[in-house]
Order: C-alpha cells, then structure tokens, then sequence
C-alpha cells in the first residue's frame, strides 16, 4: 500500500511531501487510517540529527489516533471503525524480562520505534505524519470516545511520559509535586498530577504562562529566573518532573526536594548533564529518569484521562505548515501541542 506522507529526506532539512510504502495487513496487523498526529519535540531532535545518525528519509510522529480500517484474521482486541491510538513504540520481543513484566519500552532486545526504527521484516518504520499505517495489534490502544480525537494524540507519547512517573513516584493526596516548564510535556503533567490529587507548582523560567498554569490545575506557579525562588522552595517536593530538553542546574533542583524526594527527567536534552553526588546524599533523594510507559501503562493512562476528562490542549494544523510549526515549537511558540489533521495529506 502507497500512501502520502511528510518526510525528512536528511539531517537538519525541511520536511517534505514523499509517498511511503506500508507492508500488507498480517494476521497480527491493524490498518490505521490517520485522524491526528502530534508534533513532538523529540520529532525534532531525531530529524535535527541531535540524538545520532538516523536512517533518512524519515516520517515522524508517534502521536497517532485513527480509526482502523482492516485487521488480520488473528486480531480480536479491535475492530474496523474503531478509534484507536499508536504510541511510541511498534513492537518488542516479548519475551524478555521487561516485555513480560510490561515495560515494552524497556525492551532487553530493543523495542522498536514507531519511526526510524527496524520493524520486524529488517525494514525501516516511518510514523504518523501519513495518511496510513500498519501496526501490530498489541502495540495499538483503543482510544476512549469521551477524549476527543485531536486532543487524544499527544496523549500517546506526553501523556504517558508525564503519567508513568507520577504513578511510579506517588503522585497523589498530601504529595506536593513540581514541574519544570510548562510545554506539551509539562501542560500534561500538571493536568494529570492535578487529576491525581496532588498539590502541584509549576516552575518556569518566567511568568508568562503563569495564568495557563493556573488554569490547567497549578496550586502555585514561580519563575526559576529569580534567585529567590530556590531559596523559598528549599526542601519543599516529594517529586520533581523536569520536562524541558534543555539543560538545567541539577543541584539546583534537587535543592528543592524533600527528605527522599525524587528529580526525574522525563525531557532529553541533548547536550549531557551533571550534578554534585552531596546534592543526593545530603537528603537520601533521587535523581531518576522515565520514558514512556508501557502498554497496558498507556491503556490505563488513556481510560483516566477519560474518566477525568483529560486530554491535551491542541493546535490542529496542516502537514503543510509543519516546518513553520517546528520553528515554533523551537521558539516555545505553542500552547501546547500541534497536531497535525492527516486529512490534509489525502
């Protein structure tokens, strides 16, 4: 099947209009006809060449919602007319330790990414800045009707990268949570950790979203720029969620947390980080990192989101626009997702 699509034909260009080949539908197969795809930063990053050589041309996006339009004859978890969603990640081995305990991401044998991966058949997997895509059913989640499809999408990779550590770290009634940056990460973990109970404070580097914050469920929102803010927060988190891909005074943060409190970073920047090992010791805290979650994970992020009424707030695009929205994204120019309308690449 050739389908449409929007491609990097190399490290640091333009995306560009490609047509793609997706393989026949398997026995294990879903056919997902393309809604919405978000934009990612780390979409960025991989075309940018900042995380290492990739196999260009690549088609970003791993914010994936659609309805399924085909399935294998093994297939009895979806149906065709479904809406569905596609993660991060298109396969595992399964088998591993970290497969079984459903922490695919974590794959021993490497799982395979929705993009600029290797699939199963040696060739290379290109995401969701299409029309279509072929994805093998355990990697595929049904998207619940109450989120609607648009601010359903960066639910599949910011969603579940803000959620899984704020299960994982407690997140809930009498835990005081910070985030870092309020971006399309950031904005997600505030809704969520607010939807969990917990008290929550953003900390930017200014006080330009500080009415946004508020609005998304930020008991308190300070400006890292100001030296004073470190001084009056000293020792006041149980967790931290660093979102930014930039780099931060680590120590700094971990100033910030409470006797076994934890930093996590769920943004990558590319550039390496470093710390003082007293900044840890001093306070029994740790300073830990998170990505994605697994599937069952993102299943039940997705029904909580639901059942809270939780998705992402979105700027929907055309796949035409998407260099523009790149630009912006690198500009902190968006509030706080795009996404792009796969109808407009039909």
């Amino acid at each position: 099947m050739r389908v449409n699509a929007y491609a990097a034909p190399a490290a640091g260009r333009p995306l560009v209009p490609i047509t793609i080949d997706r393989r026949d539908v398997g026995p294990d197969d879903v056919l997902i006809e393309i809604e919405y795809a978000g934009i990612c930063h780390s979409d960025i990053h991989t075309v940018n060449g900042d995380w290492g050589p990739q196999p260009f041309p690549v088609v970003p996006g791993h914010e994936i919602v659609g309805v399924v339009a085909a399935i294998g004859a093994r297939v009895t978890r979806h149906r065709v007319g479904d809406r569905v969603g596609v993660g991060c990640m298109v396969g595992a081995c399964g088998a591993c330790a970290n497969c079984r305990s459903g922490d695919e991401q974590y794959c021993l044998r490497g799982m395979v990414a929705t993009y600029a991966g290797t699939d199963r058949d040696g060739t290379t997997t290109q995401g969701g800045y299409s029309t279509h895509v072929v994805v093998d059913a355990g990697f595929v989640l049904r998207v619940p009707d109450a989120i609607e499809p648009a601010a359903a999408a960066p639910l599949l990779c910011a969603g579940i990268t803000t959620y899984s550590p704020l299960r994982r770290w407690g997140a809930g009634p009498g835990r005081r949570v910070a985030v870092v940056g309020l971006g399309g990460l950031g904005h997600m973990a505030v809704k969520l950790a607010h939807a969990m109970g917990a008290e929550v404070t953003v900390l930017s580097q200014s006080l330009k979203k500080q009415e946004d914050g508020l609005r998304l469920g930020a008991d308190a929102y300070l400006a890292t720029s100001d030296p004073a803010t470190f001084s009056e927060l000293a020792g006041r988190f149980d967790l931290i969620v660093n979102t930014v891909s930039a780099v931060v005074d680590v120590d700094a943060y971990l100033s910030l947390l409470a006797l076994d409190g934890a930093l996590v970073n769920v943004g990558a920047p590319a550039e390496p980080l470093s710390l003082n090992a007293m900044s840890l010791i001093g306070g029994r805290r740790t300073y830990a990192g998170s990505m994605i979650g697994g599937i069952a994970e993102t299943q039940e992020m997705l029904d909580f989101c639901a059942e809270h009424g939780i998705g992402a707030e979105v700027e929907v695009i055309a796949a035409d626009q998407v260099n523009e929205a790149y630009e912006r994204v690198l500009a902190s120019e968006v509030r706080y997702r795009f996404v792009i309308d796969a109808s407009t690449l039909r």
